[in-house]
């Protein structure tokens, strides 16, 4: 992601202009858009205009919108959101508050103004801008006839290839079908890694099977780069990994991410801290669970008592267009780092992040014991927005937003 100008009031206010480069970029951009921002984007729309004949002309133009964000919705397998809102700058060709949808892709600029930049959407500004926190893993997870070619980002798994492709049984005195099938299974994982992995940015290609499957397809790629040349092949082997797994599903990803030879190998990575934390938190949950708390009403009690080693959470939580219910979980991480407190923002598009959905999306490792919390009498869930809406329907803090800062993006 590049930063092109970023502009932050005392009040938290302000804009920022972006330009996303990859397709981890977009995902960044989804978790910062959230309802009521304010969006500036050129887009395409299609205009009609009547001729003096009454004939009617239609044609596509480009045009600078700026919106009102109403609905955000990202398409994960082309990296493409399409932001929807309501027009809140006059346009010549658009009228004021028509509904309109604005296609953010990549290598192209916009300007996001927010009534309040919060330290989880700054955060996010800066690790997406900082090019040196990006360490991608590719990986390949197999049993025989079934494979997914996997890219692993310090924000997300995305499975770039699923491959099905039987396989015979082996039979008395005969093993030809099965050797055939299987040499044919191989080919398309090695086609399939010629494809989507880029070894001049991935640090290592993980193969993970249950059984010798991954010994098999190790030998089985290099024999084959020996046999066509492919020297790119030859001169990473150093980053092929082979690791053990229960099943060639997506879900062996976990077990992948486990295995201390990948630890070594990505300990400086965002994913492998998370996962290190996800795991303490279980094992802790497991020998000390009094140290070992989820779900936001234990957590915040515990972050009251200033108790917190670890907050886990991940981004699902940010975007939710509950407003007091996204300040909460804001207040969460503050309040932990305030008492020294580590914190992990996993993505929800991860691996561990999938695992931590399942525990409420938020956990906590405790710094000492607090086996007094659930003696406590429970108290209220986390409360709906209350906020004081005006005569459009919005919380006012979003539409009291500063005017000068639109006009300073307009200039």
């Amino acid at each position: 992601m590049k930063l092109v100008k970023q502009f932050i009031e005392k009040d938290k206010s302000g804009y920022v202009t972006l330009i996303p480069e990859e397709f981890e970029d977009m995902w960044h951009v989804y978790n910062l858009i959230q309802k009521y921002d304010q969006l500036r984007a050129v887009t395409i729309r299609r205009i009609q205009s009547e001729s003096t004949t009454g004939s009617v002309d239609s044609q596509r133009i480009r045009l600078t919108l700026s919106i009102s964000v109403d609905n955000v919705d990202f398409d994960t397998q082309v990296g493409m959101l399409r932001i929807g809102g309501r027009v809140i700058v006059e346009n010549p060709h658009v009228k004021l508050g028509t509904f309109h949808t604005i296609d953010l892709e990549m290598n192209r600029s916009f300007t996001l103004i927010k009534p309040e930049w919060d330290v989880i959407a700054l955060e996010r500004v800066q690790e997406a801008c900082d090019v040196t926190k990006k360490a991608d893993v590719a990986a390949v997870v197999c049993q025989e006839g079934l494979a997914n070619i996997c890219l692993l980002t310090s924000s997300m798994t995305i499975i770039r290839q699923h491959i099905d492709c039987p396989v015979p049984r082996k039979r008395k005195g005969s093993v030809t079908n099965y050797e055939k099938g299987l040499k044919r299974f191989f080919e398309q994982i090695y086609q399939a890694i010629l494809r989507h992995i880029d070894f001049d940015i991935v640090k290592c290609v993980i193969l993970g099977s249950p059984g010798f499957v991954r010994e098999q397809l190790y030998d089985y790629i290099f024999a084959e780069a020996v046999r066509t040349d492919n020297k790119t092949i030859m001169h990473n082997r150093s980053k092929f990994i082979a690791v053990h797994t229960s099943t060639g599903h997506k879900q062996a990803l976990q077990e992948v991410m486990n295995d201390p030879a990948i630890k070594i190998k990505l300990a400086d990575t965002k994913a492998a801290q998370e996962v290190q934390a996800l795991d303490q938190f279980y094992e802790m949950m497991n020998m000390d669970p009094d140290r070992a708390f989820y779900g936001f009403k234990d957590v915040s009690k515990a972050a009251e008592r200033g108790a917190i080693g670890t907050l886990l959470v991940t981004d699902e939580l940010f975007r939710a267009a509950d407003v007091v219910k996204r300040r909460q979980y804001i207040a969460l991480v503050e309040s932990a780092r305030a008492s020294g407190g580590k914190v992990f923002v996993f993505s929800s598009l991860h691996v561990s992040g999938e695992n931590l959905n399942q525990l409420t999306g938020v956990a906590a490792i405790l710094n000492f014991p607090l086996p007094d919390l659930d003696d406590e009498e429970e108290g209220e869930e986390v409360p709906e927005d209350d906020a004081d809406l005006d005569e459009d329907g919005l919380p006012r803090m979003h539409s009291n937003l500063n005017r000068d800062i639109l006009d300073a993006v307009l200039e």
